[in-house]
C-alpha cells in the first residue's frame, strides 16, 4: 500500500489492491482553509523554545484564552489547594500550641485559652478556614486574643483570598462576558457569487444578522489568501492582499439591519482582473471576510469571520430576494438566505473585455487637395528660398505671375551657374519693357518684405490684382539705387536675349 501511495501520490484514492491493481479516477483532495467557515484559524505555533516564558508573563490573558475546560479545571484547582493550605496552616498552629491536647474528648480545662476555640483536629480546622473565608460565622469557632500568631495568619488568609477571588472570578467573568457568542448570530452566505451589477461584473456575498439589537458602527473587511511568486524568483505563500468593498465610498460602512449584499467591483485594481469562468476552476485562493462593530447590550467589539474558496465562488449566479412588505413592516425570510439562481453573465474577464472594447480609432485622414491647399496657405517660397507667408490681397493677376515665375526660372538657372556677376542695366531697353521689368521687381520686393508679417501688422500688405489694374497707368516710382532684389542676370550675349519670349516680342513691336 505504501509503495502505490508513492509511486502515485496522494491525490489517488486506492480501491483495491488485488492482483488486478484496479484504481479509481483521481480524486481531488480536501482543500485545506486558512479560515474555516465558523472564523476559526487553522494556524498553530510550534517550535516556541524559550519562547513560552512569553505566556507565563501574560498570565491573565492566558488563562482568558483558555478553553472552558481547562478555566472550570483550575478554578477549582486553585481554591481547592488553597483552602487546604491555609486549614494545613491552621492546624499547625494549633498541634505547636498543644490545642489539639485540650480539644474535644480530653476534659475542659477553664484555666486554659487556646489559640482558636473548638479546633482539635484537620477537620475542625479546615472548617474554621471555610467560615472565616466565606464568611459565615456560625459562632462555634472563633479566634481568640491569646494567639498573636493566629491573629498574623487571618490577616495573610484574607488577604490572599481577596486576591484569589478577584483573580479567578475576574477570569470566569471576562470569560463567559466575551462576544465571541455574538458572532453566532451573525450569518454569511455559504457561496459567493459573480455577476454584473449596474453594467459592472462584481463578486458579491450576503450578511445578516439574527438579533434585534444592532451592531453599532459595523465595518466589513475582505482579504485575499493567495500564494504567489515575485518577479526576484521570492515565493510568498498564503500573501495577503486587500478587496475593496467600498472604503473610498463609505459602503464598507453598514447599517446591518438587515440582510446586505457586500459587493467587489472588479476593475484594472482588482486581483480578480483576469480571472474568467474557464480560469476560476485552475485558481487556487481563498477570500477571508472581516465583519467588527460593537455590540449594543454590552458595548464590546465584536468580530465574525468567514471564508470562501474557490470552488465556493459561483460564476454567473446571484442571490434570491429574502425582505418583502408586509402591514406595517419589512419582514425578512432567512429561508432564502444562501440560494442563488443563475444569470447571464459574460465568461470572459474584465481584461479580456477591456481589450475587446478598446479598439484603436483611426484618426481623420485628409485628402492630398486638402493638404496642398492647406500647405499652400500656410506657407509659400520665394524664389531665393526663404519662406513666407502668403495674404489674400497678395495676389497678383495670372499674367504677371506667369511672366514672374519665368522670370525667376531663368533668374535661379543663370543665378546658379554666374552667382558672381552683376545685374546688367535696364536703361538701353525700351520704356515699357523698362515699366513692366520694374513691375515685377517691386512685386517680387513686395512679397520678400512679407517674410515678416508678424512685426509689421495688418499694415503691411500689397496692392491686389484690381489695384493693380487700376493704378496701371500711374507712373511708377525709379528703384532704390543699390542691389536689385530680383537682379536679372547678363550673358555673354545681348541683355534682350535674358528676357521671356513674350517681353521680347513686345520689344520687337516697339
Amino acid at each position: 500500500m505504501s509503495t502505490i501511495r508513492r509511486k502515485f501520490g496522494e491525490d489517488y484514492q486506492v480501491v483495491n489492491t488485488n492482483r488486478a491493481m484496479s484504481f479509481s479516477a483521481p480524486a481531488k483532495r480536501k482543500r485545506q482553509r486558512f479560515v474555516d467557515k465558523n472564523g476559526r484559524c487553522n494556524v498553530q505555533h510550534g517550535n516556541l523554545g524559550g519562547e513560552t516564558s512569553r505566556y507565563i508573563s501574560d498570565l491573565f490573558t492566558t488563562l482568558v484564552d483558555l478553553k472552558w475546560r481547562w478555566n472550570l479545571l483550575i478554578f477549582l484547582l486553585t481554591y481547592t489547594v488553597a483552602w487546604l493550605i491555609m486549614a494545613s496552616m491552621w492546624w499547625i498552629i494549633a498541634y505547636i500550641r498543644g490545642d489539639l491536647g485540650h480539644g474535644h474528648g480530653h476534659g475542659h480545662d477553664e484555666s486554659y485559652t487556646p489559640c482558636v476555640a473548638n479546633v482539635y483536629n484537620f477537620p475542625s480546622a479546615f472548617l474554621f478556614f471555610i467560615e472565616t473565608e466565606a464568611t459565615i460565622g456560625y459562632g462555634y469557632r472563633y479566634i481568640t486574643e491569646k494567639c498573636p500568631e493566629g491573629i498574623i495568619l487571618f490577616l495573610f488568609q484574607s488577604l490572599l483570598g481577596s486576591i484569589v477571588d478577584a483573580f479567578l472570578i475576574g477570569c470566569m467573568f471576562i470569560k463567559m462576558s466575551q462576544p465571541k457568542k455574538r458572532a453566532e448570530t451573525l450569518m454569511f452566505s455559504q457561496d459567493a457569487v459573480i455577476s454584473q451589477r449596474d453594467g459592472k461584473l462584481c463578486l458579491m456575498f450576503r450578511i445578516g444578522n439574527l438579533r434585534n439589537s444592532h451592531m453599532v458602527s459595523a465595518q466589513i473587511r475582505c482579504k485575499l489568501i493567495k500564494s504567489r511568486q515575485t518577479p526576484e524568483g521570492e515565493f510568498l505563500p498564503l500573501d495577503q492582499r486587500e478587496l475593496d468593498v467600498g472604503f473610498g465610498t463609505g459602503a464598507d460602512q453598514l447599517f446591518l439591519v438587515s440582510p446586505l449584499t457586500i459587493c467587489h467591483e472588479i476593475n484594472s485594481n482588482s486581483p480578480f482582473f483576469d480571472l474568467s469562468q474557464r480560469s476560476l476552476m485552475n485558481e487556487q485562493f481563498e477570500i477571508v471576510v472581516i465583519l467588527e462593530g460593537i455590540v449594543e447590550t454590552t458595548g464590546m467589539t465584536c468580530q465574525a469571520r468567514t471564508s470562501y474558496t474557490e470552488d465556493e465562488v459561483l460564476w454567473g449566479h446571484r442571490f434570491l430576494p429574502v425582505m418583502s412588505l408586509e402591514e406595517g413592516f419589512f419582514r425578512v425570510d432567512y429561508s432564502q438566505f444562501h440560494n442563488t439562481f443563475e444569470v447571464p453573465t459574460p465568461p470572459y474577464s474584465v481584461k479580456e473585455q477591456d481589450e475587446k472594447y478598446s479598439l484603436p480609432s483611426p484618426g481623420p485622414v485628409l485628402s492630398p487637395t486638402v493638404l496642398d491647399g492647406h500647405n499652400r496657405r500656410e506657407r509659400i517660397f520665394s524664389f531665393n528660398g526663404v519662406p513666407h507667408t502668403e495674404e489674400p490681397g497678395s495676389k497678383l493677376p495670372s499674367k504677371l505671375q506667369r511672366m514672374s515665375s519665368k522670370n525667376g526660372k531663368e533668374v535661379l538657372k543663370t543665378g546658379s551657374t554666374q552667382p558672381t556677376e552683376k545685374a546688367s542695366s535696364m536703361g538701353d531697353l525700351p520704356l515699357r519693357v523698362q515699366r513692366l521689368g520694374s513691375l515685377v521687381g517691386q512685386v517680387e520686393a513686395e512679397n520678400q518684405l512679407q517674410l515678416k508679417p508678424l512685426k509689421l501688422g495688418s499694415e503691411a500688405h500689397t496692392q491686389s490684382a484690381g489695384e493693380l489694374e487700376h493704378h496701371r497707368l500711374v507712373p511708377i516710382p525709379a528703384p532704390v539705387p543699390g542691389p536689385s532684389l530680383n537682379p536679372l542676370p547678363s550673358s555673354s550675349g545681348r541683355p534682350e536675349d535674358n528676357l521671356p519670349p513674350k517681353l521680347r516680342r513686345m520689344n520687337a513691336d516697339h
